[in-house]
């Protein structure tokens, strides 16, 4: 019978692509794992692991099975879920993933109203790129993610939490800054300031920048909204921002005009698995958050 401690010994081998890390992460030592493993290798009568002095790495037939061994991990994982959320389903970890440029502007919002409704709950935050969290969200490594919702997202569920508009950022002295509101059509052969390749938020800018008929300025790209922003106020060139981005900023040598009707906007949205046991708690989580936002006087809808 193939034990689920195997498993998670070929998973961290999987991850980390090396005997004594993979040992470190499952607090074992590197003997035991490394000996676990060609038991698991004699039972199947399979090679899983290609060992070389200086790396190691998975056989085809071990990357097969590494995808078989993560639904199994997934499921046991789901099972102890399951069970816990019978006794309180209000209470235990959950781990919450979002993106850099939604992360530091919607946490200060929602984090104390979050922690009044859900007392029991102990909140992991993590910030990282879409792809990557959307990655973990799938390999069960975390519970729900809050982020703008994109194509290619259907195999998760999805609850809507708010529409997040963008806003034109302009240096003081900028033609834009005498404008009451915006228009996309105003864009038309201006250069745009983005985000570097990675970031969700750099695609859906852009889509309505290009749709307009602006272009990207070439020459930088930012790693962050802080970094955009800094670029704005030195005077180098405009950016679209979202609108948590912006909310309350004063006196930082900018102008932060409004689009008119029709609005750029992102869809943000709550993520889970399908399937995920322990909707009790992600129900709260998705009405505390829309109650947070609103109160917060924006034209969030």
């Amino acid at each position: 019978m193939i034990k689920l401690r195997d498993l998670e010994y070929l998973d961290a081998i999987a991850k980390y692509r090396h005997f004594g890390k993979a040992a470190q992460a499952c607090f074992v030592s590197q003997p035991t794992l490394s000996g676990q493993i060609m038991k698991l290798e004699q039972q199947l009568g399979l090679t899983l692991i290609e060992r070389q002095t200086r790396n190691v790495m998975l056989t085809p037939m071990g990357e097969q099975l590494i995808v078989q061994a993560r639904k199994v991990l997934q499921e046991a994982q789901n099972f102890e879920l399951s069970a816990k959320a019978l006794l309180d389903p209000l209470s235990g970890d959950l781990h919450l993933g979002l993106i850099p440029t939604l992360a530091p502007y919607l946490l200060p919002h929602i984090m104390k109203d979050l922690n009044n409704a859900l007392p029991k709950i102990d909140f992991y935050l993590y910030e990282d790129k879409t792809q990557h969290l959307l990655e973990q969200l799938a390999q069960g490594q975390l519970d729900a993610l809050i982020l703008p919702w994109l194509d290619g997202m259907n195999k998760f569920e999805r609850y809507d939490l708010f529409d997040e508009a963008f806003v034109m950022a302009a240096p003081i002295n900028h033609e834009f800054s005498q404008k009451q509101s915006m228009h996309l059509n105003d864009l038309v052969d201006h250069k745009i300031l983005t985000l570097e390749d990675g970031h969700c938020l750099r695609d859906q800018a852009m889509g309505y920048c290009f749709s307009a008929g602006a272009n990207e300025d070439q020459s930088f790209r930012a790693t962050s909204l802080e970094t955009l922003r800094y670029m704005v106020s030195s005077n180098r060139g405009v950016t679209l921002m979202p609108e948590l981005a912006v909310y309350g900023r004063v006196n930082d040598d900018i102008s932060y005009i409004e689009f008119s009707s029709p609005k750029p906007s992102r869809k943000i949205s709550l993520l889970i698995r399908s399937g995920y046991s322990r909707m009790a708690c992600i129900r709260e989580v998705v009405s505390t958050v829309k109650q947070s936002v609103a109160s917060l006087g924006l034209n969030l809808y």
